[in-house]
């Protein structure tokens, strides 16, 4: 690793020990879903109305339950029709998760395309994430896709000290270096201070490690397994390891030399649900 590099770690490191790092907050929309999800007498009605006070997040929840994946024989045009065809828990955790993507968004070009490129790869991941849940396990899809959703927003504070440090933004090796060390334990720290709970708050932290072997299949080895399927067809380190030893695919009981694109009816169900969160 770089001397840059190094040092930069060393700093942010220390910021988490020490909790000086400011870490990101939830946007505002998010939150009152949130708070609207843990009142269990909720009604379709209350939560149409947090949620429709966010234009763009009430477009993409009727997209959303539009879309080939999930959508019946006519389309759905209210809001409330789509909470009530999708449930309240699914909408709360689609609705948190794709009201993050306007927390990726930076103030320099670089940046910005930085978390562009990311928020990009983190739908890619939830929408792997969502078609491996629905046909390998009997977990929730809303969670795994909210999981694929959040497993790297460990990266969102380290660039925006690098929008900060000039000299760390012109060096994407040594960026590249710091994000891959040190975004499992930020987005671990970030999902906790948001109070997310603990199948989903582990995530961003483990998902990364490969010899992880939990007693039961679990949203960790959904994400793993969704991550390094993203990645086939490219030259990522990902691809030059040995998925046959990965215990991820065998508790989901996938054959690590089967391509999921190679099957017709999930190919279609992946490309449905990336449409869907893009």
């Amino acid at each position: 690793m770089s001397t840059l590099a190094d040092k930069v770690q060393r700093e942010l490191t220390r910021a988490i020990e020490n909790d000086e790092l400011i870490l990101p907050t939830l946007p505002e929309v998010a939150l009152q879903v949130r708070e609207a999800a843990e009142d269990p007498d909720v009604s379709i009605l209350a939560l149409s109305k947090v949620i429709g006070n966010d234009a763009a997040l009430t477009a993409r929840i009727i997209k959303v339950v539009n879309s080939p994946l999930l959508r019946t024989n006519r389309e759905i045009t209210d809001l409330q029709m789509a909470i009530s065809r999708l449930g309240i828990n699914y909408t709360c955790n689609l609705a948190t998760g794709l009201a993050m993507e306007q927390m990726f968004q930076a103030t320099t070009d670089v940046v910005d395309r930085k978390m562009r490129e990311v928020w990009n790869k983190s739908t890619e991941v939830a929408a792997i994430s969502h078609v491996l849940c629905r046909h390998y396990t009997r977990l929730l899809p809303d969670q795994a896709t909210l999981a694929g959703l959040v497993h790297q927003i460990g990266i969102l504070p380290i660039l925006t000290y690098a929008e900060e440090h000039g000299e760390l933004m012109a060096d994407s090796i040594s960026l590249n270096h710091v994000i891959d060390r040190i975004h499992p334990l930020l987005g671990e720290k970030i999902l906790r201070a948001w109070d997310f709970r603990e199948p989903i708050a582990i995530v961003p932290g483990q998902y990364s490690d490969f010899t992880r072997n939990s007693p039961t299949v679990d949203y960790v080895d959904i994400v793993q397994v969704a991550t390094l399927q993203s990645y086939l067809g490219t030259n990522h380190p990902y691809t030059q390891l040995d998925w046959s030893r990965i215990p991820a695919f065998a508790k989901l009981g996938l054959d690590p030399s089967t391509l999921l694109q190679e099957d017709e009816d999930l190919s279609a169900a992946m490309d449905a649900a990336m449409s869907m969160l893009q």
